[in-house]
């Protein structure tokens, strides 16, 4: 029997299956194709999904093929700015970019490719998940072929149209919004050419920018890429017909404004409906729901693939503590309580940008613009990255200044902190202290990140964090309480509000 079996082996998938054999667990991964998809899907991740990279110990495969950008503006329907997220001259805690674009297939692959450095798993390609049966020693997998494998646990990754989620008769909870978009993938040998725009701030560089033009005759983004990959994305209008959109002639049409007498190949062309769609159980029994086969998300901040990364890197640590016999199963209960309403939180902002990006009314666009302008005098413009919320129920010392929130990542010396300190539990401390064999203490007072945790730890008022697995702060506080507090909800013995 294996620890964990995990269907699906695109990003999500075989990102869990190389953290999960990092911790030591034996994990199966099932997966009907004998190859990545050939052609890009997702192409957008952020610094949180790069810091997962390194724990995953995968960074140095992945990195050279990753683009970094300067984050996005939105463009109103008079071709002036209505909204700018821009990263130049920003600081960056994380130390990571945030934004980063990249071609799937690439990455897919060396995902893949790295999973071979863990003899604890074990990759099954051109096999095919066809139903499942669960006992109290765990989870049966009905394979193609007439095989069957056993697992304790299962992740399924296997998309938005999820034959795990089907199997168990997950509904989805629609969040009311579906648009049809036309996305066009081209390779582009030159820079891509815009319209006259104004308002453009005098640091932005449109070529590495995600450009969102909201305009009322056909709302529209043009995507950044690595190497000469660029993306286009369409809103069809009313009455307009998906494989009619498809047909190379029109695809040409609507590239044509941007890539005139510029050298470019249309790789695809391609209809999807952008959704906002949460299962209402990501737990049943031992198989757990994530990425896609638990949520969609529209595109409009590039969060889908980022939220599926999310719910493997939540689950793997409760996993491997589970497995090791170090927590309770029920700690697996904290995942979709500590996901849910994150997930969802940004969908909502994504599924509240798409409202306004897909008005198709002049005089309310119109009315939007001036409106988004007024509001940008008085606010100031972060990024996209500012959208992610802290956690906000679980596994946290709650109502302890910091709890929840992602941990910054600066860098000591010439290295990355996470590189420094390993991962797991950490305890960051001004000075050293006690703590259990599972938690690394972290000593400011040896700690050459020129401050950075030190004000960290002063803005909230502290003299001590505990940071989880994942990179989310459980608490600030007094270092043993904190580890008491850990260790009792883990096990168990006290209980908090858990809010679904």
């Amino acid at each position: 029997m294996f620890d964990v079996a995990i269907i699906g082996c695109g990003p999500v998938g075989a990102f869990a299956a190389n953290l999960l054999g990092k911790s030591g667990l034996s994990v199966l991964v099932i997966e009907k194709e004998a190859n990545p998809y050939p052609l890009p899907r997702a192409v957008h991740l952020d610094h949180e999904m790069m810091r997962l990279f390194q724990s995953a110990g995968v960074i140095d495969a992945v990195a050279g093929d990753m683009c970094d950008t300067e984050g996005h503006l939105h463009v109103g329907a008079d071709h002036g700015v209505i909204k700018y997220m821009g990263t130049v001259g920003r600081a960056r805690p994380f130390s990571w970019s945030n934004d980063y674009f990249f071609y799937q297939p690439e990455l897919e692959q060396h995902l893949r490719d790295a999973l071979a450095a863990h003899a604890t798993v074990e990759l099954r390609l051109g096999v095919g998940f066809e139903g499942l049966e669960q006992d109290a020693d765990g989870v049966t997998l009905q394979l193609s072929g007439g095989d069957t494998a056993k697992a304790r646990y299962v992740i399924a990754c296997d998309g938005s149209r999820s034959a795990v989620r089907k199997a168990l008769d997950v509904r989805l909870d629609d969040l009311d919004f579906e648009e049809p978009w036309l996305v066009v993938d081209a390779e582009v040998d030159g820079p891509v050419r815009f319209p006259d725009l104004w308002g453009v701030p005098e640091a932005a560089d449109l070529q590495k920018l995600s450009v969102m033009m909201c305009d009322p005759k056909r709302p529209a983004t043009i995507v950044p890429g690595r190497g000469n990959h660029r993306r286009w994305e369409f809103m069809l209008l009313p009455g307009e017909n998906d494989q009619a959109m498809m047909e190379p002639h029109n695809v040409a049409a609507l590239v044509a404004p941007y890539l005139s007498g510029v050298p470019h190949r249309i790789v695809r062309a391609a209809t999807y409906r952008f959704h906002g769609l949460i299962a209402e159980r990501w737990r049943q029994g031992g198989v757990f729901l994530a990425g896609d086969a638990a949520h969609q998300t529209p595109p409009f901040f590039g969060q889908g693939m980022c939220h599926g990364l999310r719910d493997v890197a939540n689950l793997a640590w409760k996993l491997a503590a589970v497995v090791k016999g170090d927590a309770p199963d029920a700690l697996l209960d904290t995942y979709q309580p500590e996901r849910d309403p994150h997930v969802r939180a940004v969908i909502s902002a994504a599924v509240g940008a798409g409202r306004y990006i897909c008005v198709l009314d002049p005089q309310a666009a119109a009315a939007r613009d001036a409106e988004m302008r007024e509001a940008a005098k008085v606010t100031q413009q972060g990024t996209a990255a500012d959208l992610i919320p802290p956690i906000s129920t679980g596994i946290l010392a709650l109502d302890t200044a910091g709890s929840g929130e992602r941990f910054i990542q600066p860098r000591v010396g010439n290295l990355l902190l996470d590189d420094v300190t390993g991962g797991g539990w950490r305890l960051f401390a001004r000075h050293a202290e006690a703590a259990p064999e599972d938690v690394t203490v972290v000593a400011l007072d040896t700690l050459d990140d020129g401050g950075a945790i030190a004000a960290w730890l002063d803005a909230r008022g502290a003299d001590a964090l505990l940071l989880r697995p994942d990179h989310y702060v459980f608490g600030t506080g007094e270092p043993a309480d904190l580890i008491a507090l850990r260790d009792a909800l883990i096990a168990g013995a006290v209980s908090q509000e858990i809010a679904a």
